[in-house]
């Protein structure tokens, strides 16, 4: 996956379609990732007790979090204009991989 966390990525469809944020986690084996504050989904949770026994624990109730969205539905936005770019990789002349932007070339 090019897509790495805290890259800088905007949602091309579903209903967050337009939206920008930052990738929080990556799940390489299911393509998907995991951008802050978007596909926001509601869960059931059951409170559960501190594992030391001091302290409040975990509280009950419906939470809000972050959903899956698939690798294929995000573009990374290109660090000279903030706009949605593809992601080149290019070989340095030490060998090392480098990912770069297919809008204006500049490495990421």
């Amino acid at each position: 996956m090019r897509i790495r966390t805290d890259d800088m990525v905007e949602i091309i469809a579903g209903k967050d379609a337009g939206k920008q944020g930052t990738v929080i986690r990556t799940d390489p084996k299911k393509e998907t990732v995991y951008v802050d504050g978007l596909n926001m989904i509601k869960r059931h949770q059951r409170a559960q007790p501190s594992p030391s026994g001091q302290g409040p624990g975990v509280e009950g109730g419906i939470i809000e979090k972050e959903g899956p969205v698939h690798v294929s539905n995000v573009m990374l936005l290109d660090p000279k204009d903030n706009k949605p770019t593809r992601i080149g990789i290019r070989r340095t002349e030490d060998g090392k991989r480098q990912r770069f932007s297919r809008r204006s070339g500049e490495e990421i």
